[in-house]
Formats: structure tokens, C-alpha cells, sequence
């Protein structure tokens, strides 16, 4: 006999990690011994044998055994189950065991029914009015007083929902109170936290403030769970007031915020700005900010980067710490680290993020300011469409002085590599209310027709932006200008030559129009005959379609739009009209416009003269380098008649616009209120610009 040593290591594994092949039995063999013996696996004790068939779920058969002989030698009076139907009845019974211990637990009944009544009162199209009324009302008879009860299970949470869908607003307070004390927990949970959103979407102020004073005191929690913070930043966002936004960011500032956060009588409303907190108490700046730069930086560190209050909070850090000190150049770090870029790609879709991330382009350095456009990238194109995404893209423009990086990350992507691309991105961005102004930016700078009351708050976050420009810029912001406008400038005059009509069928397009062809730089030529040949045919004329569906409705005459009309007359003056000095500031080089519109319209310059752009034609009067003024003159006076006749009578305008008003009872209006009929400012009559034409005739 071999020592017991030597037995042991024979069992050990080999140096591939596999153990000895002659440690192994043959398959065979182990299969042949369960032949020989079938009855030695079962012993008289074994658990098996303690069940009889009844229990296992088997069916009863005839005392003929298998062609494989009994499994067991406690057969039970002959009884054998055949190969497959053990395991289905086997499945019966355990369904039927899970059955009976559902209906042990509380509420069993009443949630089996408030399930068939959601079944029926989720397909909306399917159910008649009565019969919705009739469900509901038995809904709530069965949930009133246990709707904390329902709400907290995982599988009932959808009722109380359905509830809160068809209830009055009466019931919706109900729900709201039943519920109170565990709005919280409910935020925790994977389904219950939409019964949070519905319920604050359908309610009313009052409900809002029973639910969100709930939250107080557990933001660093809540904000930390993977479920609880996305319904917190929601409530935070979208539905709390001011004062209770100001409460919930002033948690972010350590745990005295939230346990001291209530108000005196006498006291003013909390505020978030924590340049007031620490100018109060200046001692305490040091453990706010260290307790602030922890709640951020944990959040950060587990990806959760896309929560406004989060970029909130980061704003208020950022703007409390001294420009190019440690502690600002340590959160510069802190933010270029994230592996994937998403908390600089989350932040620019936020107002306080984008704000951080123009004023970390403001006083970062070159290297900080490249590798922000590379994290993103691929993203401009939507940042320039979202109303806080398109000033970090102003802000690029502004600040970071390499402008072949600036056009080669952001002009490229934003206008498109083919020439397809760039004509319908152009055309897209031209009617965008935000990525105008990425666009036209560079050639016009802060005008009011670009920067309108919507945009108010762009143009002070620039001109703070150009304050700090002048600590960390070399590059003149002119020339600056001028190489951006030269990287815009090819894809802009193409897409105007390949495409006029599409741009100048809108205002904002007439524009884009207008400014780029007076500030561009290069070969206009082609862009400017392309906008001129949209102005041939007779403006009274309608060309007659088919109707078929491949052809397109046939377009109204430019002339017919005053916004392609006003564009015309600024291309026709070479310039913009400066308010200061009451003149026309030409562009250099000249366009020579004028030359180039007049062959296109001049069979028709009385229907012209005459209709809603007249002042077309009042333009080439007046434009100093328009060669064939004589000719334009001869004309006119041949039709003078007409001119006087469109002069006094009234335009189609004025005609519809007075309409307008008797429908509405403005007369009717002025006379009850007392004013006279001859107090009443009467509307102008008559074609303004054929009056300034006769006018330019005579003189």
C-alpha cells in the first residue's frame, strides 16, 4: 500500500492547472456503477424518500414500471411518473404555494383587484368616459387611507399613479397628505420616485410646498443615491421657488445650513450666494469650502455629473476663489480630469455650468483652453441650438486667441466638411434663435438686431468676459474678429450662392444674408448675382401648379416680403445707416449692388415701385454708385400717374390692418372710453415709398 503522502499527491495540479489525468475515473465506469446498482444513491434515510408522489406534484400511473426500471425502491404502491410531466406539475404547485403566500400578505385582495382596475384604466383610447369614472371611483374607494400602504410596494405604486392621473384636484391634495413622511423614501425607490414627478406636475402650490420642504436637511443623501438624486435635481430644477432652491443649494455648504436653515419672522428670505454667506461670517470660509469641494468632488468621482445643482454649486466654488490661486488652479484640474469629458459636456447645457466654463476659458491658459474645445467635440453643433450651450461658443470666439484652433474645432463643426452639410447647417442655424448667433457673432458683433431682450443676459456675461480678456489675452479682439470672419467667410458666401432662396425665406435668413455679404471677405461676385436673380419676374405674377404632391406649392414673389425688401435696400446702400451721423457707412470694398440688381428688375421697376418693397427702388435713387440712375428716372416719370395714384390710395397692408382693428372693436373701444373721434391718430394712407419717389422726382 502507497504512504498516504504519496496517495495525496496524486490529486494535486499540474503545473497548467489542470490535475493528473490518472486521477480521473473514465465516464464509463461511473455510469456502469449506477447500472449495476440502481438502488445504492437512495438510502432508507435520504430526503427523497420522505416525499410522497402527491407532494411532488407527479401524477398517478399504473403499477407497469419504465423500460428503465424504478428510480427507487420506495415506489409507493406502484406508482411511477413519466420522463417530462414531474416537472410541469412540479411548476403547478410551486405556483400555487407562491399563490397562497401572496394572498397572506396584508392587503392581498384589494391589490389583486386595484391591479385588474389599472389593467383596464391604462389603454385610455379603449375606455368609455362612464365606465373611467366608474373605475376610478372604485379605485379610490379601495386605496383612500392606505395609500402610503400602496405607494411603498413595488409592484402597487403604479395604481396610486393611475390615481393621481384621473384624480380632481381635491383628491391629488389627499394623496399628497396620505403621503406625507415618505417622500423621501419614495425617492429612493426604483418606480416610486415617478409617482413623485406626476404627483408634482398635477398638483397645484399647494401640494408643491407639502412635498418639498420634505427633502430640507437630506441633500447630501439624496444626491449621493442613484435614484433619490435624479428626482431631487428634477424638484430642484424645475419646480421648487426661489427661496426653497436657495435652501437646498445652501446644503452644500455644510451641515449647519440644514439644521439652522429656519427663518426668523423679522428675517429676510435664504440666500445661496455664497459670497454673502462668507462676508458675513469670513471665519467660516475655510470649512465651507472645504465641505463644498468634498460634495462636489464625490459626485464627480462617481460620474454622476449631470445634476443643475451640481453645476450650481460648482458656479458658486469657482466664483469664490481667487483668480490664478492654488485653489483655482487645483478645480481647473479637478474638472479637465473626468476621463470622458462628460461633467464639461453636462455643464454646457446649464446656465451656471456654461457661465463656469466661460470663465474657464476667461482665465485659463492656452493649453486648459485647448484641451476644454477637445473635450467638445462632436458637440457644438447641439451646444449652438441650446439657449446656455451657444455662449460657450461666443466665449471661444472672444477669448482663446488661436483662432486656426478655434475655426478648425468649432467653425468646421458647426457649418459641416461637405459642401451639402454646409448649406443645410447654414440654413438651419440662420432661423435658430441660439445658433444665429454663432454665426453671425463674428460679423456683427453685439447689435441689438442679434442680441434682443431674449438675449439680454449674453451681452453683460461678455462684457464681463472682455474684462478679464484684458488680463490674459495678447491678441487684438479686432483682429481677432477679422480671422474669424475670413474662417466663416468661404462657406458662407457658397451656401448664399448655392441656396438664395432658402436663406432669404425668412427674416433672420434675410439677415445672415445681408450681414454676410457686407462683412465677408473674398470673391462675392457669384453670391451677390444669386441673391440678385431671386428678384426676376413679374412680382404680380402666380405660376399655376398641378397640385401634384412631387411639385412644390409655387413661393410668393420677393418682393412681396418686407423683410427681403429691407434686405435688398441695405445690399443696394452698400452699407449700414449710422445713426449718429445720419449716413450710410459703405463697405470697403463697394458691393456695386445696384448694378447688378437693376437688369433683373427693371422690366418690372413700376409693380416695384408701386408694391411692399418701394423703397427698393427709393434705395437705387440714392446709391452713389448706382450707373444707370438716369434710365431709372426716365422711367419712373413715364408712370408718374401711377406712382400718384399708389401714393394716395391705400396698399393691401393698410387695408387688412384696418380690418384687423374693426374686428377687434377698437372703435368701439375709443368711444367708451370718452375720446373724441378727431383726438384718434389717423393711420398714414397711401404707398410711403412711391410718396418719397415723386418727391425725389420733383426735386
Amino acid at each position: 500500500m502507497a504512504p498516504k503522502g504519496e496517495l495525496l499527491g496524486n490529486k494535486r495540479k499540474l503545473a497548467n492547472g489542470s490535475k493528473d489525468p490518472s486521477s480521473k475515473k473514465p465516464k464509463f465506469d461511473k455510469k456502469q456503477s449506477h447500472r449495476e446498482d440502481p438502488e445504492e444513491d437512495v438510502s432508507d434515510g435520504s430526503e427523497i424518500s420522505d416525499f410522497s408522489d402527491a407532494d411532488d406534484g407527479g401524477a398517478p400511473l399504473s403499477n407497469a414500471t419504465s423500460q428503465n426500471g424504478p428510480k427507487s425502491g420506495n415506489t409507493q404502491a406502484g406508482k411511477v411518473f413519466e420522463k417530462g410531466q414531474n416537472s410541469r406539475e412540479s411548476h403547478i404547485k410551486q405556483r400555487q404555494l407562491a399563490q397562497e403566500r401572496k394572498s397572506q400578505k396584508p392587503l392581498a385582495d384589494e391589490l389583486h383587484r386595484t391591479k385588474k382596475l389599472w389593467e383596464r384604466l391604462r389603454l385610455k383610447s379603449k375606455v368609455p368616459k362612464d365606465e373611467r369614472q366608474k373605475l376610478v371611483e372604485e379605485l379610490f374607494s379601495i386605496t383612500t387611507g392606505r395609500m402610503k400602504d400602496f405607494a411603498l410596494k413595488h409592484d402597487a405604486v403604479r395604481v396610486v399613479q393611475t390615481a393621481i392621473k384621473y384624480a380632481t384636484p381635491e383628491r391629488r391634495k389627499m394623496i399628497a397628505k396620505e403621503l406625507r413622511g415618505a417622500y423621501p423614501l419614495l425617492a429612493e425607490s426604483k418606480y416610486a420616485k415617478f409617482l413623485i414627478g406626476k404627483l408634482l406636475v398635477k398638483g397645484d402650490e399647494e401640494v408643491r410646498d407639502m412635498i418639498v420642504p420634505e427633502f430640507f436637511g437630506k441633500v447630501r443623501k439624496l444626491i449621493n443615491h442613484p435614484e433619490a438624486s435624479w428626482i431631487l435635481d428634477d424638484i430642484y430644477r424645475g419646480i421648487a421657488t426661489k427661496e426653497q432652491k436657495a435652501i437646498l443649494l445652501r446644503e452644500w455648504y455644510g451641515p449647519e445650513f440644514h439644521i439652522f436653515r429656519q427663518t426668523q419672522q423679522n428675517e429676510t428670505a435664504p440666500s445661496a450666494e455664497l459670497s454673502k454667506i462668507l462676508e458675513e461670517n469670513p471665519s467660516k470660509r475655510g470649512p465651507t469650502m472645504k465641505y463644498l469641494l468634498d460634495m462636489t468632488n464625490q459626485l464627480i468621482q462617481k460620474k454622476m455629473t449631470g445634476f443643475t445643482m451640481l453645476h450650481d454649486a460648482m458656479y458658486q466654488y469657482y466664483i469664490n476663489v481667487k483668480p490664478g490661486s492654488e485653489e483655482a488652479k487645483e478645480y481647473m484640474e479637478m474638472i479637465k480630469e473626468d476621463e470622458n469629458g462628460d461633467l464639461l459636456k453636462n455643464m454646457a447645457f446649464t446656465k451656471s455650468g456654461a457661465r463656469l466654463v466661460c470663465l474657464l476659458l476667461a482665465y485659463g491658459t492656452a493649453k486648459d483652453r485647448k484641451q476644454i474645445l477637445k473635450t467638445y467635440k462632436d458637440t457644438f453643433q447641439l451646444m449652438s441650438t441650446d439657449p446656455h450651450g451657444h455662449l460657450v461658443i461666443l466665449a471661444a470666439y472672444d477669448l482663446i486667441d488661436d483662432t486656426v484652433l478655434t475655426s478648425k474645432s468649432i467653425i468646421s463643426e458647426l457649418i459641416g466638411k461637405t459642401e451639402q452639410d454646409e448649406v443645410s447647417n447654414i440654413v438651419i442655424s440662420a432661423n435658430d434663435l441660439n445658433a444665429r448667433l454663432t454665426i453671425r457673432y463674428p460679423l456683427e458683433g453685439t447689435s441689438k438686431a442679434l442680441f434682443d431682450a431674449g438675449h439680454a443676459d449674453d451681452l453683460k456675461l461678455l462684457e464681463q468676459l472682455w474684462e478679464i480678456r484684458k488680463t490674459t489675452s495678447k491678441k487684438d479682439p479686432e483682429t481677432r474678429r477679422k480671422e474669424l470672419v475670413a474662417a466663416l467667410s468661404p462657406s458662407l458666401l457658397a451656401a448664399i450662392a448655392a441656396s438664395p432662396l432658402d436663406l432669404i425665406s425668412t427674416s433672420h435668413g434675410s439677415q445672415l444674408v445681408a450681414e454676410a455679404l457686407l462683412s465677408c471677405v473674398g470673391d462675392k461676385s457669384e453670391a451677390l448675382q444669386a441673391i440678385a436673380s431671386t428678384a426676376q419676374g413679374d412680382p404680380n405674377e402666380v405660376e399655376p401648379s398641378d397640385g401634384s404632391a412631387n411639385i412644390p406649392l409655387p413661393r410668393e414673389h420677393i418682393s412681396k416680403s418686407t423683410h427681403v425688401g429691407r434686405m435688398l435696400k441695405t445690399l443696394v446702400a452698400g452699407g449700414h445707416f449710422d445713426k449718429a451721423s445720419r449716413r450710410v457707412i459703405p463697405v470697403d470694398p463697394p458691393l456695386h449692388f445696384a448694378d447688378i440688381l437693376y437688369p433683373f428688375i427693371k422690366d418690372h421697376m413700376v409693380t416695384w415701385a408701386t408694391g411692399a418693397s418701394s423703397f427698393v427702388v427709393v434705395s437705387l435713387l440714392e446709391a452713389e454708385d448706382f450707373s444707370r440712375k438716369d434710365e431709372l428716372k426716365g422711367i419712373l416719370k413715364k408712370n408718374k400717374k401711377i406712382l400718384e395714384k399708389a401714393a394716395t390710395e391705400e396698399t393691401p397692408e393698410q387695408k387688412a390692418f384696418k380690418e384687423a382693428l374693426k374686428a377687434e372693436g377698437e372703435e368701439k373701444k375709443a368711444t367708451k372710453k370718452g375720446k373724441k373721434a378727431g383726438t384718434k391718430k389717423e393711420a398714414p394712407v397711401g404707398n410711403m415709398g412711391s410718396k418719397l419717389l415723386l418727391e425725389k422726382l420733383k426735386g
